[in-house]
This record gives C-alpha cells, sequence and structure tokens, in this order.
C-alpha cells in the first residue's frame, strides 16, 4: 500500500520524472510547503507530514529527525556515518529508510542508529561503502536492498528473526558462496532474492521453499546440485545467465520441476539443452555451445494432452541452425510463438 495517493496526473509526471527509482518516490516539490519543525536542509511537506526530504542536497551528515516522520528519504547525498540519535525520535515509528548512494562505511555508523529501529519496514542501502550488511531490529522488515556495495560477508543468522522479509537485493557486491552460507534461513515469507554480480559458485544454500524469484546472473556457477530446485516448490523465475554452467555440472532432470516459468541459462558453456518440464513458458539459451536439438529435452511423450507449453525459446549464437529442428517439433512446441535461431 503506498504512503500516499496522489491525483493520477501528478503521479504519471513523478513516474515520468523518477522512473530511475524503485521506490515511491514523490517530489517534495509537488506535495507543498514545508512544515515548522523540520530540519532546515530538507523538506517535510505539511500535504505529506509523515515524509522527511532530505536527498540530494549535497548533505554529509545526517539531520536530526523530527517525530512522527515515517518516510525518510536520504538518497543522492554526500553522507559518510551516521550519528548516534538522530532518529531518537523516531525509533519505533519510522518505516522506511532510504540511504542510497552516498559513501557511508560500516565502521561510521555509530551505535544509537539504525540498530534502534524497531519498526522499519523498508531499508535501501545500495551504492554506499558497506563491506558488510547492517540490518535493523525491526521484525517489520519487508524489503532490503543493499545493492552496489563492497560487502564480502553476510554472517548467518542475521535475518533470523525477519520473518516478514520478502524481498532481498545484493547484487553487485563480491559475496562468494561461503560468505552467504546459511544468510538467509530465517526468513519463512521470503519471495525474491537477488545475488547477481557477485562471486557465487554455486546457488545459494538455505534458501526458504516460499521463494519464488531467484535470479544470480553475472557469476561463477558452474554446476547445480541435484534436487536444489525441488526444494523450492513455489519457484516460478530462475536466472543463471552469463555463468560458467557445462553439461557435467546438471545432474538429469535437475530443471524438469513443474513450478517454473521461466528459465534463463543464456551466456554460459553448454553444450546440449538441458530436460525441461512441459510447463515451462520461458526459456533462454543463447550464446552457448549447444550443438544438437534434442526434442526429448522439450517433450518426453506428444499427444493430445502432451506437449510442452513453452512460448518463447532463444537458441541463437549457439552451434545450430532452425534445420536442426526435428520434423515433428511443431506437435511438440506448439505453443511457441518465438523461437530464435540467428
Amino acid at each position: 500500500m503506498f504512503p500516499l495517493r496522489l491525483p493520477l496526473l501528478a503521479t504519471l509526471v513523478s513516474v515520468a520524472l523518477c522512473q530511475y527509482d524503485d521506490y515511491d518516490y514523490q517530489p517534495a516539490s509537488m506535495l507543498g510547503p514545508s512544515g515548522p519543525n523540520c530540519d532546515q536542509e530538507c523538506d517535510c511537506p505539511i500535504n505529506f507530514p509523515s515524509a522527511m526530504y532530505c536527498d540530494s542536497r549535497k548533505l554529509k551528515t545526517v539531520p536530526f529527525v523530527p517525530t512522527g516522520i515515517k518516510y525518510l528519504y536520504l538518497h543522492n547525498n554526500q553522507l559518510e556515518g551516521i550519528k548516534a540519535g538522530v532518529f531518537d525520535n523516531v525509533t519505533d515509528t519510522l518505516r522506511w529508510l532510504i540511504l542510497d548512494n552516498n559513501k557511508i562505511t560500516n565502521d561510521k555508523i555509530e551505535k544509537g542508529t539504525i540498530d534502534k529501529l524497531t519498526a522499519l519496514e523498508k531499508l535501501f542501502f545500495s551504492k554506499n561503502e558497506l563491506t558488510e550488511p547492517v540490518i535493523p531490529p525491526s521484525k517489520a522488515l519487508e524489503e532490503l536492498k543493499i545493492m552496489q556495495n563492497k560487502m564480502s560477508k553476510f554472517p548467518s543468522g542475521l535475518l533470523s528473526d525477519k520473518e516478514n522479509l520478502t524481498s532481498i537485493n545484493l547484487q553487485h557486491n563480491q559475496l562468494t558462496s561461503d560468505a552467504i552460507a546459511g544468510a538467509f534461513k530465517g526468513p519463512k515469507k521470503l519471495l525474491s532474492l537477488d545475488v547477481s554480480n557477485n562471486k557465487l559458485k554455486k546457488l545459494p544454500a538455505g534458501v526458504p521453499s516460499s521463494l519464488e524469484i531467484l535470479y544470480a546472473d553475472y557469476n561463477e556457477i558452474d554446476s547445480v546440485g541435484a534436487g536444489y530446485l525441488n526444494k523450492l516448490p513455489a519457484l516460478k523465475y530462475l536466472r543463471v545467465s552469463n555463468n560458467k554452467l557445462v553439461d557435467s555440472g546438471l545432474p538429469a532432470g535437475v530443471f524438469n520441476v513443474t513450478s517454473l516459468v521461466e528459465l534463463d541459462l543464456s551466456f554460459n558453456k553448454l553444450q546440449s539443452i538441458p530436460e525441461i518440464n512441459e510447463q515451462l513458458e520461458q526459456l533462454y539459451l543463447q550464446a552457448n555451445e549447444i550443438n544438437k536439438f534434442d526434442l526429448a529435452s522439450f517433450c518426453k511423450f506428444v499427444g493430445p494432452i502432451n506437449y510442452s507449453h513453452l512460448k518463447h525459446l532463444r537458441l541463437d549464437a549457439n552451434n545450430i541452425t532452425q534445420s536442426s529442428m526435428p520434423h515433428d517439433t511443431s506437435n511438440c512446441l506448439r505453443q511457441a510463438s518465438d523461437v530464435m535461431f540467428e
């Protein structure tokens, strides 16, 4: 639920101006003059008194936050740390804390800051200088984004009580498989996990069975463990593109699970098409080393009710052409509207 509903036109203008933001952000200039209790370097619009806008103001320190603020925007500044006490008025009311695009390091986050925020629902800490995650004590936390930092570790247990956490985005860090071992066992409602652009050798272990989206593009993954996807019965979208996957690293039928809707294995080193389930709708295999089109990878049996539900298949930049397709391919791939070979 959005914290504020604006007229449709204003909302559309806001989206056009701020489409690069992935959080609901309405510029303060659209919400009226600032209230009297606000820090002079920020805006607390009288039409949205629970929000405090301190973004894009070249701030080097976090201003003191007045009582009543629930949504605090501090992105696009020059912050290097957070002084103790700045959140003392909102420790049990602040819901959103946006700190993207600053210069904050772990050693300059003092005790008595984020570690006192017990009601936080969203913490966005991307494009900073963190070497390990900063996690609030809030059990209400729903969304955690710490992208484009320098994190090389994520100690297990940090999320053990975060049962309401549904989305974690850690892409563009320096995390290894060992560094995140056991890190995601706590959130029982986790739906989306993005660990792309790290240094993983394998898909993350110990993720909850609730997961629906797993992105692990641009890592160093060369194999997928047998039965890995069987432990994720709700998984719909799996992306492992731009890794080092080889045929020998994929056990037979490892991707043959009924839940998957989209599977992206592009830009790897596969020489054959892995077996998929008939329910899969999107399969991306471009830029591999595939040299054979095996219809059994898509359909074990073909009949009135037995056929692949694949709609989009990319095989371009491989060693096969459309002439490699068996004559009865159309019976198996009868729902495919887009099959790319070149």
